[in-house]
């Protein structure tokens, strides 16, 4: 499963890498230990152009409340999956809701994740990354969920791509996303029996349109990844500092 991970590049380079940018103000700094449940910049396939901010964890429409939302989703079965179908779907049509748009597709940007190994010591987190610690693009999706009560305006930030609505309004609509995971590469295997889907950069913006983006979601190759440990520190989404991606002397 990916249920951790990183992404601490400088606003400039990020917008530079995705070909999209952040909404004005102080929007983003570098993160460490990005968890469940927290609002986390996404590109959704609604508004290409810009990052947006959703909560990690999945809470489809139809749910009766916010809770539990799915913080991954499997490859094998996302077309099928009630909580993921019409978010995975290129039909339009079945992302709606009262005709207005409100699930799909998206890029979440990261540039490391960690994975825990148990050991005779107990549980060890490891951190995978590229060697240059570059950025990459998971593959998601995301939905919005509105209580039966809410008379918000529906659509995410009423045209596509946006989550102010929920930041404002904490009974008001909740912007979510989950990412996929599949088979490991060699590399993580050795460390957990899942990983995310990490697109390469040509397939990014395919991932957001095409009509079957199945053929996109293999698990990426190892080569040029290294996992090592880090300090335990991370099991603790309230610590985010850089000293969590260190290397474990």
């Amino acid at each position: 499963m990916c249920g951790r991970y990183t992404l601490f590049l400088e606003q400039a380079a990020l917008e530079q890498r995705f070909d999209a940018s952040f909404p004005a103000g102080n929007w983003w700094a570098p993160r460490y230990n990005m968890a469940p449940g927290q609002d986390l910049p996404v590109i959704t396939d609604a508004d290409p152009d810009r990052f947006d901010r959703l909560e990690w964890g999945l809470v489809p429409h139809w749910a009766d409340d916010d809770s539990g939302g799915a913080i991954n989703a499997r490859v094998e079965t996302v077309a099928e999956k009630p909580s993921f179908a019409r978010a995975y779907a290129a039909d339009d049509e079945a992302r709606a809701v009262d005709g207005t748009r409100t699930a799909g597709r998206c890029l979440v940007p990261a540039n490391g994740f960690y994975e825990w190994v148990e050991t005779d010591r107990g549980s060890q987190p490891y951190r995978v990354a590229f060697e240059d610690d570059r950025a990459f693009a998971m593959a998601g999706l995301w939905e919005r969920w509105e209580p039966d009560d809410s008379t918000t305006q529906t659509g995410l930030d009423a045209f596509g791509g946006g989550s102010s609505d929920a930041e404002d309004d904490p009974n008001g609509p909740l912007e979510t996303f989950t990412v996929l995971t599949t088979e490991p590469n060699d590399l993580v295997g050795e460390l957990h029996h899942r990983m995310a889907v990490i697109l390469d950069p040509d397939q990014e913006r395919e991932w957001l349109t095409a009509p079957d983006p199945s053929g996109l979601l293999e698990p990426y190759p190892g080569d040029d990844f290294e996992a090592y440990p880090v300090s335990t520190a991370v099991n603790s989404p309230a610590t985010d500092d850089p000293s969590l991606v260190a290397p474990l002397e």
